[in-house]
């Protein structure tokens, strides 16, 4: 098996059978999933200014090892990765015995200093050149495609949703489940409810789906503005998610399940779902805390958006004097 020290994307995909060191832009990657076995693997898909984007399939024997990728659009330093070719297709496999990588940021200009790297990474002297014109290809590209987010004022059905959320709290449920917390500062829609009413007296609608936080210090953490979504994760790797979610901190969410229970909204994170990273200067988080700040500032304003009637700001105002 030949070993080549660096290509580019182009010139990889005809080295099949061979080890080469690439260093590409990450245009998406999954969550970790136990193979068959008991090693760990995720998808990659990377591309550069040569090719378009090839699969990578990463595989660990412990979740660890595995890429840690903060964003799309980072960058990825993959070393002795295989090239190999099925039914037409082809992709690069990480071997867990002699692979590595390194991850850097994509949009970080100065920094050359990788976030993870694997123990058997070796750096080289001109990766920084490579690095640095990725980042400037990326800059001036437009070949990260994000789709659109919904506020959850803007939830009105069952199905799939892409939310930007702010993690209020993470705790365990009932059923041993993980459940998060999520919020944006809008609220959701009111959702009608058939019931009769001699059923509410033997069987009454729940204030709540599932269990709340224990403590009451979090519960007073809590906005007072705006819908708290619960988000359920049915997923394998939660060690890997609980690395990523952070309290208080922003996150994109992406295929998310947007369910009802007995006239509450709720949010199941499957195998499907993807988790990013945001910086609290992107736009979309300004522009949540802003619709936020403006309706913590008066009562009336702390109202939910979908009451009615809604009252007249006169009466209301009279009637605070």
């Amino acid at each position: 098996m030949v070993y080549r020290r660096f290509l580019c994307i182009k010139d990889a995909v005809a080295c099949i059978n061979d080890k080469v060191d690439l260093i590409a832009v990450i245009l998406n990657f999954s969550l970790p999933q136990t193979t068959r076995g008991t090693d760990y693997v995720c998808k990659l898909k990377i591309i550069d200014e040569s090719h378009p984007e090839i699969p990578v399939h990463v595989f660990a024997q412990e979740i660890d090892h595995l890429p840690f990728v903060a964003a799309v659009g980072d960058i990825i330093h993959l070393s002795r990765v295989v090239m190999r070719i099925h039914e037409g297709d082809v992709y690069a496999i990480f071997n867990k015995k002699f692979s590595s990588f390194a991850l850097y940021d994509g949009k970080d200009v100065e920094n050359f200093q990788p976030y993870q790297v694997l123990l058997r990474y070796e750096a080289r002297k001109h990766d920084a050149m490579i690095i640095a014109g990725l980042r400037k290809w990326l800059a001036s590209s437009h070949v990260i495609d994000e789709p659109n987010f919904s506020l959850l004022e803007e939830i009105n059905e069952v199905g799939l949703v892409n939310l930007v959320c702010k993690v209020l709290h993470i705790c365990k449920t009932t059923d041993d489940k993980w459940m998060a917390f999520i919020w944006d500062g809008t609220d959701a829609p009111p959702i009608s409810i058939y019931k009769k009413p001699e059923d509410e007296e033997h069987n009454p609608l729940p204030l709540h789906f599932k269990l709340l936080p224990s403590s009451g210090h979090v519960l007073h953490t809590f906005p007072t503005v705006g819908t708290i979504l619960r988000l359920i994760f049915d997923v394998e790797c939660m060690p890997y998610i609980l690395q990523l979610l952070k309290v208080c901190q922003w996150f994109k969410f992406f295929c998310v399940e947007c369910k009802l229970h007995e006239g509450l909204w709720y949010g199941v994170f499957t195998s499907y779902s993807k988790i990013r990273d945001i910086p609290n200067v992107d736009i979309l988080i300004l522009e949540r805390q802003s619709n936020y700040d403006c309706r913590s500032l008066g009562n009336l304003d702390r109202m939910p958006s979908w009451s009615c009637p809604w009252p007249s700001k006169i009466t209301v105002r009279h009637l605070l004097h």
